[in-house]
């Protein structure tokens, strides 16, 4: 049986109203199946449906919230069902999942993990203690998802840790920085672990080879300064390990009018 392509991209795009005519150009240009947001920042009503059904993506699952937070998965691929998990109990709308109708079936979860404020202490950053408990309770969430060989599962979003040495523009100068200290890093092995995922944006950027996709709106010169973290990232079960060919970084999406301080990530599976 022939095998199909589909392609997936994730993207913080912080306020899917102020940018959607960025968000219009990336499904022009790159036309993925399935996008992925985090930060649309709007309850599920103030959603621009229109804009994306004229583009071609009329299947859209939306989790929503006034202001902050809310992600949201449109696409050109029919859903079998859409859930969403209030992780800590906040209220947050920071999880949507959906299952593509394809052959074999296809699970896409999407997550925008708490950034964790500017102090690595939970002690007294209470920003930070949600982040941990977050990516704690994500442990145990799919610690409880029974695992099969076959499962054919993909996790992406921004986590807002950057694990790898290599994923940051100075590990030495991070190590107690939000989203490069040893407990969140400690923490995304974990979850990682919990479910036997493969990093697949590693599988085709090797280290040392440095991997970013933020970059500070601090930054007067982002490009040339060049300090940036991979905080975005594209997981899978390892039944679709082998099935990833391609994948982009879309570093230029930094540099477009009132961008977004993160870049899409673009993956295609041959399913």
């Amino acid at each position: 049986m022939a095998k199909r392509t589909v392609k997936i991209a994730t993207w913080n795009i912080n306020s899917v109203r102020l940018r959607i005519e960025l968000v219009k150009k990336l499904l022009t240009d790159h036309k993925p199946d399935v996008l992925c947001l985090q930060e649309i920042k709007c309850v599920d009503d103030a959603f621009p449906l229109k804009d994306f059904h004229k583009a071609g993506y009329t299947h859209v699952a939306i989790h929503g919230q006034k202001g902050y937070h809310g992600v949201a998965i449109v696409s050109r691929i029919p859903f079998l069902k859409f859930d969403k998990r209030d992780f800590c109990a906040k209220g947050d709308a920071r999880h949507i999942s959906v299952e593509l109708d394809i052959p074999g079936g296809l699970t896409i979860h999407n997550f925008y993990v708490p950034a964790g404020g500017d102090e690595p202490d939970p002690e007294i950053n209470e920003k930070f203690a949600h982040k941990l408990a977050f990516m704690r309770e994500m442990v145990d969430w799919f610690k409880s998802h029974k695992k099969k060989s076959d499962a054919r599962m993909v996790l992406v979003g921004d986590l807002n840790v950057a694990p790898h040495e290599h994923d940051v523009w100075s590990h030495k100068q991070l190590l107690k920085i939000v989203s490069h200290t040893p407990v969140e890093v400690d923490l995304m092995n974990e979850i990682i672990a919990s479910h036997s995922w493969v990093d697949v944006m590693r599988l085709f950027v090797k280290p040392p080879e440095k991997l970013y996709s933020w970059w500070s709106y601090r930054a007067k010169d982002w490009d040339a300064a060049d300090k940036g973290r991979r905080l975005d990232h594209v997981w899978v079960t390892p039944a679709l390990g082998e099935t990833a060919k391609e994948m982009t970084v879309l570093r230029e999406a930094r540099g477009w009018e009132r961008a977004s301080d993160h870049v899409p990530v673009i993956v295609s599976f041959a399913l």
